[in-house]
């Protein structure tokens, strides 16, 4: 009688404490997504983030474009692989820009659609990492 109530308490503890196990582990998971899944700080995204000074360049008809670009990285070895990529960076934005008129680029839509032209493209050529965000810092339409 008593080996038998004694084998019942020990699976009984066994079941709890797996119970208990399995909790912990759900809860660890839950915050490691949680954590993943956070925006990045300010200080972060400089970190990782690529600038393209001033390219002047014609646009498709008679104007032209100075712009500049800064490029935001998902990471540190993504930023390293980039600013080794600048020369093909700029090569994809003169190339892209040279089909543009400038009545597209004038409004909000035109450069949006101009900088997910340009992250479409560096992403295909990014092997260690991905471009997060392409933004203009500055534009000038002549």
């Amino acid at each position: 009688m008593k080996n038998k109530v004694l084998t019942i308490m020990l699976i009984m503890l066994v079941a709890i404490s797996l119970l208990g196990v399995l909790v912990v582990v759900v809860i660890n998971k839950m915050n490691d997504t949680g954590v993943a899944n956070r925006e990045p700080s300010i200080d972060e995204i400089v970190e990782a983030s690529v600038e393209i000074p001033e390219i002047t360049t014609n646009l498709a008809g008679n104007d032209y474009i100075k712009i500049s670009f800064t490029i935001q990285t998902d990471g540190k070895k993504a930023k390293e692989e980039l600013e080794k990529r600048n020369f093909q960076a700029k090569n994809i934005i003169i190339t892209e820009l040279s089909e543009v008129k400038t009545s597209e680029l004038a409004g909000k839509a035109g450069k949006e659609k101009l900088q997910e032209v340009i992250k479409k493209e560096l992403n295909e050529l990014m092997q260690e990492g991905q471009v997060e965000q392409v933004y203009i810092t500055s534009s000038i339409l002549q």
